[in-house]
């Protein structure tokens, strides 16, 4: 088993080396005469648990602490001092120490104190993995697809959540920005903490600063009270600028200042306010169009744009409309009380040719309407609303040789089969080589039963 590896920073030599002495037989010690080495060689190395006397030259044992509680993951700190008294052992453990003990150090304290903390150090790690492993079970819970363009996505998420990147989600209307900006904060090491949803286009450009901002009482008329504003109630969480692309001007010079410096002030008072936040924004529209024609600050959107996350809309993932029909389908039943036992075979065929310009949100009101309306204990054609069903009628179809159907349909089932072999089953590609869109291909792989 590898040994805990602690350092010991103390200007007494003698002190040190004693308890070097002591515990390098169990333990993996490094020492540091004072509390700047010490700080250079945490920094440097991945130390457990640090041993530090309180009373050194230039950065002392509560400045070292200070330091160490500033960190991502800190070391456990244990304070040692021959100036002991009740107020030091208060000030050190309030400050984040793990505990004190006065000098001369007895060695068996000394070592089921290390023992307990460095136990206490191992509990709170496994818990942390725990949550971790939790949190990625059930952070994609709403997030439906087995796709390929849904399953990369998901692989970006797990990657860039822990990470402090501003993250712009891209796509269509209703394709499940939000859903995604809910996991990316699940996954993160702020999941404890406010998750705070910002619909820009609902809101005017002054409620919007306000909203985000907060105010003073008495910073315009109607402000009896002071209220605090998006950002600050979201310190330490996530931020999640929904259609950023529609805020004003003003607002947009005032989001830069808040990404570039974290600080803002509330509508009406001049104090900073400075926020830890993660920002995620999502847009339906193309903002670098926008930038090209003067709506949109250029730097505000290279300082969104750090990393970008597409959303394909539903025609551009076939393969997760059946999961999807069937997942809103639960819901519903669950929520009204209902029991429809899925599609027919020919309904769930009309239901995946369809285009769906409104993605997901238009499937799942889509699923809705029909249970609502439904006496069956399938859905069946007659069940599809009529707009849909008349769509997909008037989608075309490959030609086929009606004088030769049979070798037609060998044909072109040999091609499909052959296409998806050479493209190694990737779809889009087998479809661009065959020369027919997508949901041909889909429609055709369902005919020859090749799914």
């Amino acid at each position: 088993m590898t040994k805990a590896k602690i350092l010991i920073v103390d200007d007494e030599k003698n002190t040190r080396e004693g308890l070097k002495k002591a515990l390098q037989q169990e333990y993996d010690t490094t020492l540091a005469d004072n509390g700047k080495l010490g700080m250079e060689l945490i920094v440097e190395r991945s130390f457990d648990l640090v041993l530090t006397d309180l009373r050194m030259p230039d950065m002392d044992g509560m400045q070292l602490l200070e330091r160490l509680q500033a960190m991502d993951k800190p070391p456990l700190c244990i304070m040692l001092t021959a100036y002991g008294n009740s107020q030091i052992a208060k000030d050190s453990i309030k400050n984040g120490a793990y505990d004190y003990l006065e000098k001369p150090v007895d060695l068996d304290d000394l070592e089921k104190i290390i023992r307990n903390a460095l136990e206490s150090k191992h509990l709170q790690d496994e818990n942390k993995q725990l949550k971790k492993e939790l949190a990625s079970q059930f952070a994609f819970e709403r997030i439906i697809g087995h796709s390929p363009e849904m399953t990369k996505i998901m692989d970006t998420v797990k990657q860039v959540a822990a990470t402090r990147t501003t993250v712009l989600l891209t796509g269509e209307s209703g394709t499940g920005k939000e859903e995604i900006a809910r996991a990316l904060h699940q996954l993160s090491d702020r999941a404890n903490k406010p998750f705070v949803p910002i619909h820009c286009a609902a809101l005017t450009a002054s409620l919007l600063e306000s909203e985000l901002f907060g105010y003073e009482k008495g910073a315009f008329t109607g402000a009896s009270e002071r209220k605090i504003g998006r950002f600050e109630a979201a310190d330490g969480g996530t931020v999640f600028l929904d259609e950023i692309s529609e805020i004003d001007p003003a607002a947009q010079v005032k989001l830069l200042r808040v990404l570039e410096t974290r600080t803002f002030e509330r509508v009406g008072s001049t104090d900073p306010i400075t926020v830890d936040i993660r920002l995620i924004a999502a847009s339906n529209r193309n903002l670098k169009k926008m930038v090209a024609d003067g709506d949109f600050r250029e730097d505000l959107y290279y300082r969104l744009d750090v990393l970008n996350i597409h959303l394909p809309p539903l025609r551009e993932r076939i393969e997760d409309i059946s999961l999807l029909l069937l997942h809103f389908l639960k819901i519903y039943n669950e929520e009204n009380n209902k029991s429809v036992d899925g599609f027919t075979p020919d309904a769930l065929k009309i239901l995946e040719c369809y285009n769906w310009p409104g993605n997901i949100r238009q499937l799942k009101n889509c699923v809705e309407r029909m249970l609502v309306l439904s006496r069956n204990d399938k859905f069946t054609i007659k069940d599809i609303p009529q707009d849909i069903r008349d769509s997909v009628d008037q989608q075309p179809e490959i030609q086929t040789n009606p004088k030769d159907t049979l070798d037609m349909e060998a044909n072109e089932k040999y091609l499909i089969q052959k296409a998806l072999e050479e493209c190694k089953g990737n779809r889009t590609k087998a479809a661009e080589k065959l020369g027919i869109s997508r949901r041909t291909l889909h429609r055709k792989l369902h005919q020859f039963d090749l799914r």
